[in-house]
């Protein structure tokens, strides 16, 4: 159960608690209470806590393993075991990118494999030596999204990954709704781009992110037509033909369609004239740089645009 501290009430009321999201560093504090999240889900390593489905060191095993494929090394600190390695590493790397590793693989751990084996984890809570989860998948996501907004960082976790998240109530009332819907199996296309797009924009790779948006966005017109058994070149239309015939199939109803007359100037000419001005044709001799901000626009009307259409799918008979 979370509980509010003396200290932090007064320097909630006396305003010194972060209200701007900051991506630079990934303060001691938050750190540590990740740490403590786990303690929560899989509970402590004893002596006892065999390396098998179900115990924490399986776990910590899994997450080292990730990462130390995925840097190409044998281990990623000094310690006697996995937990040690991994909470030396967590705590003690200035790369932020690298916490940032450590917090989205163990978080999807818990969020595929936790939450998938439940039974099996309460079942060998007695023989490994640890106690019974406090604390369910989804509290231990609400808890850590908590920590970071209660820490001024400017991430969350959504659907696998570990987001970028710059303003709270875009990314609350847009851009979470948006991957509730891409996470349809029929959108599986649209909501991989997506994704990718969010890592390219975390990552500083602006113009691969404004790349992914177009993707996106025009993955979900076409499980859209082909869901509805309208016709398109799955090669040669763009996102303006798709566009066209998703307003000529009235997904939008007619008697709405005055109400909607900035909206088709808005996804012809706001989404794909941003990639392609910025990142869709050759640089020539001058360089092109995408601002951070163009392409955080770029990703929220890709949300926002992927919302409406599925929600008007949704709802046409």
């Amino acid at each position: 159960m979370r509980y509010e501290l003396f200290s932090k009430r007064e320097k909630r009321i006396r305003g010194e608690v972060p209200d701007v999201y900051q991506y630079e560093t990934i303060p001691p504090g938050l750190r540590v209470q990740v740490v403590y999240i786990w303690k929560d889900i899989w509970g402590e390593v004893s002596s006892r806590a065999f390396r098998r489905l179900g115990c924490p060191m399986h776990a910590y095993e899994f997450i080292h393993q990730t990462l130390c494929r995925g840097y190409s090394i044998f281990r990623l600190e000094k310690g006697s075991d996995f937990d040690e390695a991994i909470l030396n590493f967590l705590l003690s790397t200035e790369a932020t990118e690298n916490v940032i590793d450590v917090i989205e693989v163990s978080f999807r751990y818990i969020d595929r494999v936790v939450r998938n084996n439940l039974d099996v984890f309460i079942r060998n809570s007695k023989s490994s030596g640890y106690k019974n989860p406090r604390i369910s998948p989804d509290e231990a996501i609400d808890e850590l999204n908590y920590q970071f907004r209660e820490h001024g960082v400017g991430f969350q976790y959504e659907s696998g990954r570990i987001i970028k998240a710059d303003s709270q109530f875009v990314h609350s009332e847009v851009v979470k709704p948006a991957l509730l819907v891409l996470s349809d199996p029929m959108f599986k296309g649209a909501d991989e781009e997506f994704l990718k797009a969010h890592e390219h924009y975390r990552k500083g790779r602006y113009k691969e992110c404004l790349n992914e948006c177009l993707k996106a966005f025009e993955s979900c017109l076409k499980t859209i037509c082909k869901k509805r058994g309208w016709q398109y070149d799955d090669k040669r239309n763009t996102a303006k033909d798709l566009i066209q015939i998703v307003f000529d199939n009235e997904l939008i109803p007619s008697f709405m369609q005055s109400h909607f007359s900035a909206l088709k100037s808005t996804l012809e000419s706001g989404l794909p004239t941003v990639r392609n001005r910025q990142a869709g044709h050759g640089q020539g001799s001058t360089q092109i740089i995408v601002p951070e901000y163009i392409a955080g626009y770029a990703l929220h009307l890709t949300a926002s645009n992927i919302l409406l259409l599925a929600k008007a799918d949704e709802k046409m008979k």
